[in-house]
């Protein structure tokens, strides 16, 4: 079984985890360069899933919160629009300084509320965001068009690359740090102003983000984050007459809610929605590296990864000794404090995820096998949202754990025969955001990335992503991109500007007006 850490344990909590009441005391709205109290009336606590314990009590958004934002968003958005390249630009590399000042606090707040390890937030959530934001600082100079050109022989034709306007963006909890600056970074290098809705139970980051940039000297209304529920805030945000583009991450099942409000008001929408990823082992991998790989492809940020290795298709001739590997490698993993160093795997984010988590594999015991795993653990994690890194066996193609995104630290393995078979097994779920093929013939690894149907092919690795490269999805995956300039095409509009180059008073497509009648011309 799993281990746990047995240095620190959550019982054992530390002073200097995170002091969420002394910096969201004036509130968890943050509208126009400052921060207020929410104004729904009512209150909603930010709970340690690593102790059960409230670290945070604050007063939710209600519609005018979200009306305000979007009214400082609006007020914003010309003297931020008419900014030059270069001075966007500024402001964004100065906002990747403040944030590595701060890289620290940051890492401490994401694993207080999001329960993940400090190892992971320090080293990947963190670092991750303040590249995405030196990347956009350069990228804001590079908003390319097409060339100018005669093409039409009499015109001459130029795009123009040009805002939106105001941006209502909701992000998830997984990352709330780094989901936060996927929506609000390539919105506000495009010229864009915006306003973030994150999600309730982890708003934390989302709210430091918005204050560093201001501290980086990013104009007030620029970047503003209204705290609140998804019926209310999240609704009315997208639905607001003066938003004019909604992007959305998020399960696929709330992904089809905001596409129906959104396309009511005919907005640009932007969608990055659930996975279900695919990690195809050919006969001819490197075993081992595969069952590292599946192992932390499928337990990082304890599974609650929308591209986290999920189905493992191995090839029958090396089924069994890839169970037994992965099997073996995750009863190493060691569950703990996320403050501890020691420490691999945390909780899930809620009570209520793991005890979702648990609900998918209790029902798969009936049809298949749980070989490690399947528990929540008791001792001293006993009031945290643990949950043993899982690995099932034996369930149908068909099943609910093959097709359903679970959200958890569960590993289904399944054998194939052909590399036929293996790539439609793949192919064999309505989701498309992310896969991995693991083969030493580059043939075979040419084909898996030509025929898988996700928006990212890994070959030989699985999760590693980078800022100039896009991240989306096929299918119930949703559409568009995060990251790298593609996410500009986005966040910008394009505009076709032409102009005549004749001065000829009667152009010659006139004719199917005038015919050859000669326009009347004033005395």
């Amino acid at each position: 079984m799993a281990r746990e850490s047995d240095m620190h344990h959550p019982g054992n909590v530390t002073p200097d985890r995170f002091p969420a009441q002394d910096h969201f005391a004036e509130g968890a709205q943050y509208i126009a360069g400052r921060l207020t109290k929410g104004t729904s009336g009512r209150t909603h606590a930010v709970v340690d899933p690593a102790t059960g314990t409230t670290v945070h009590t604050y007063e939710p958004a209600g519609r005018d919160d979200v009306d305000a934002a979007v009214a400082a968003a609006r007020e914003a958005l010309p003297g931020w629009a008419g900014a030059t390249p270069g001075e966007r630009s500024d402001a964004l590399h100065r906002f990747a300084g403040v944030l590595a000042e701060r890289a620290e606090e940051f890492a401490r707040a994401e694993s207080l509320q999001c329960g993940k390890p400090l190892k992971l937030s320090r080293g990947f959530d963190v670092p991750g965001t303040i590249d995405n934001t030196a990347f956009f600082a350069g990228a804001a100079r590079h908003l390319a068009g097409q060339s100018a050109g005669e093409y039409s022989g009499d015109h001459t034709s130029y795009v123009r690359r040009e805002p939106i306007g105001v941006v209502g963006s909701v992000a998830p909890w997984n990352y709330p740090l780094q989901m936060a600056a996927w929506k609000i970074l390539p919105a506000i290098a495009a010229g864009n102003t915006i306003v973030l809705k994150p999600a309730e139970i982890t708003p934390f980051t989302s709210l430091m983000f918005a204050r560093a940039a201001t501290d980086a000297g990013i104009p007030d209304g620029v970047v503003n984050v209204v705290t609140g529920t998804g019926e209310v805030a999240g609704e009315h945000l997208v639905g607001h007459p003066d938003v004019a583009m909604t992007s959305f991450t998020g399960s696929t099942a709330v992904g089809r809610r905001v596409a129906e409000i959104a396309t009511a008001t005919v907005k640009r929408l932007h969608l990055e929605l659930g996975g279900k990823a695919p990690f195809v082992v050919f006969d001819d991998a490197d075993l081992q590296a595969a069952a590292n790989g599946a192992v932390a492809g499928a337990l990082i940020n304890t599974g609650q990864d929308c591209t986290a290795a999920t189905r493992a298709y191995v090839q029958r001739p090396r089924y069994e000794e890839f169970v037994e590997r992965t099997a073996a490698l995750m009863e190493t993993v060691r569950l703990g404090d996320p403050f501890a160093p020691d420490t691999d795997l945390g909780p899930l984010v809620s009570h209520a995820q793991r005890d979702r988590v648990a609900g998918f594999v209790d029902r798969a015991r009936s049809y298949a096998r749980v070989v490690t795993g399947g528990e929540a653990p008791g001792g001293a994690l006993r009031n945290g949202a643990y949950y043993r890194p899982t690995l099932i066996t034996g369930a149908p193609q068909d099943s609910e754990v093959v097709q359903a995104e679970i959200f958890g630290p569960v590993l289904v393995v399944l054998p194939f025969d052909g590399d036929d078979e293996g790539i439609a097994l793949a192919n064999d779920t309505p989701y498309g955001l992310a896969a991995s093929a693991w083969t030493r013939d580059v043939y075979r690894a040419g084909r898996a990335t030509r025929e898988i149907r996700a928006g990212c092919v890994w070959v030989n690795d699985h999760i590693p992503i980078i800022s100039e490269m896009p991240h989306g999805g096929y299918k119930a995956s949703g559409f568009g991109k995060d990251m790298s300039v593609y996410s500009f095409e986005e966040y910008t509009q394009l505009k076709h500007v032409m102009f005549d180059n004749t001065a000829v008073v009667r152009k010659d497509w006139h004719r199917t007006i005038f015919g050859d009648r000669q326009p009347h011309q004033a005395g």
